[in-house]
């Protein structure tokens, strides 16, 4: 049956053409934009997915740029630690013929000054933007990642490096005495109890709320000898026990303090009583803030190589200084050259995770235009079906002649 009302070829012919010029405009944006997923409307999931993965890359190139300034400044760092070490070599020949009677000492003690003053410029001009690891302890932390969890939870990974004090500062004492609640307080318990032979006491460190805040000073008196420990970046209460135990060993020359040994545990330093008598163990525990450790350099302006005494000790205190410098270079090379590894794995990372997301949402050009041209045909194909179908009605005219 025929009806000039209801035109069935010609809605056919309509709904065929609308498919296909949509399918065409879809094809046409993916050769002008060369992507098959441009929004969340061409496909949500593959959006989401490629716009977390897109903005890591675009943070990996941050981080790049935060390893590449920490790899800078450890740089500066480590060269300037390996010129530090190449003038202690030069002091240390100088040290060394001063050990000769038959030498101009006064001279040789001019270039050691020299050499001393030439390592402290060195030292406070080994900066990088500011950042100097050579004339203070601490540490400093490089961005190196971000890692991301199945969960989608990101955290950000750091590279620590510790900081190597190469000045000559001595120890800075601070002034004000700790309390529990701005850093931490040392207990003494039996302070200024006769300990018999056998017996011990003990010296408990006991840290407030913020912790053991770094250049604090803890120390304690046994029989006249003070024990002293200035507290490091990131100390704990056992660190600083195991600290004024290394101490109270160094005494006298390595020996110790006579009649007496001391040994540390869970932030506790016992002190016990091995020789007989009954002198007070403990006395006078103090513990003050704001102090600064002493450089590991500290005493080197203080060679004197202008008698034979004192030529003998600065050779014996230089092989100190020379071992410092070493154990700095080397310190600063280690992490400079892991920094510089995770600058290559990052970059190398980058590469990928950005073929991933163009495997996601770049569109296949060769395939796009294959579709085009098949859609343009019938393009042409449906707009002819649909002129013959709309002149249909048209051919009932000539049943009425």
């Amino acid at each position: 049956m025929s009806s000039i009302i209801t035109n069935n070829s010609a809605m056919v012919a309509l709904d065929t053409l609308r498919g296909i010029n949509s399918n065409l405009e879809s094809v046409q944006s993916e050769i002008s934009t060369g992507k098959k997923v441009n929004s969340a409307k061409d496909n949500a999931a593959i959006w989401a997915i490629s716009t977390v993965m897109s903005t890591d890359v675009e943070s990996f190139d941050q981080i790049s740029d935060s390893l590449n300034l920490g790899s800078a400044t450890v740089g500066v760092a480590r060269a300037a630690s390996e010129q530090v070490t190449d003038l202690l070599q030069d002091m240390k020949s100088l040290i060394v013929s001063a050990q000769e009677e038959n030498v101009d000492r006064d001279k040789i003690q001019t270039d050691i000054s020299e050499l001393t003053a030439q390592i402290g410029s060195v030292v406070g001009a080994a900066q990088f933007n500011g950042a100097n690891l050579l004339n203070e302890a601490g540490s400093i932390n490089v961005l190196s990642s971000l890692d991301r969890a199945a969960d989608g939870s990101v955290t950000a990974s750091q590279i620590n490096v510790q900081k190597e004090n190469l000045t000559t500062d001595a120890a800075v004492l601070g002034t004000d005495t700790l309390s529990a609640g701005n850093g931490g307080t040392a207990t003494i318990a039996a302070s200024g109890a006769d300990v018999d032979e056998g017996a011990s006491t003990t010296v408990t460190i006991a840290a407030g709320t913020n912790g053991v805040v770094e250049g604090t000073t803890t120390s304690f008196d046994v029989n006249g000898e003070t024990v002293t420990y200035i507290s490091a970046a990131g100390d704990t209460n056992e660190d600083v026990a195991t600290g004024l135990v290394a101490a109270a060993a160094e005494l006298n020359d390595g020996a110790g303090i006579d009649g007496f040994t001391f040994s540390a545990a869970s932030g506790v330093v016992t002190v016990n009583n091995v020789s007989g008598g009954t002198d007070a163990v403990v006395n006078g525990a103090t513990v003050f803030e704001g102090g600064e450790r002493a450089g590991a350099l500290a005493g080197l302006e203080t060679l004197d190589v202008t008698t034979n005494e004192n030529a003998a000790a600065a050779l014996s205190n230089i092989e100190g200084f020379l071992q410092s410098a070493i154990d700095a270079a080397a310190n600063f090379g280690s992490k400079q050259t892991r920094i510089e590894n995770q600058v290559e794995f990052v970059s190398t990372l980058s590469d990928p995770l950005t073929t991933g997301i163009g495997a996601l949402t770049d569109s296949d050009l060769e395939e796009a235009s294959a579709r085009l041209q098949s859609l343009q045909v019938q393009q042409q194909l449906g707009v002819q079906a649909l002129s013959i179908a709309n002149s249909g009605p048209q051919q009932l005219l000539s049943l009425f002649r």
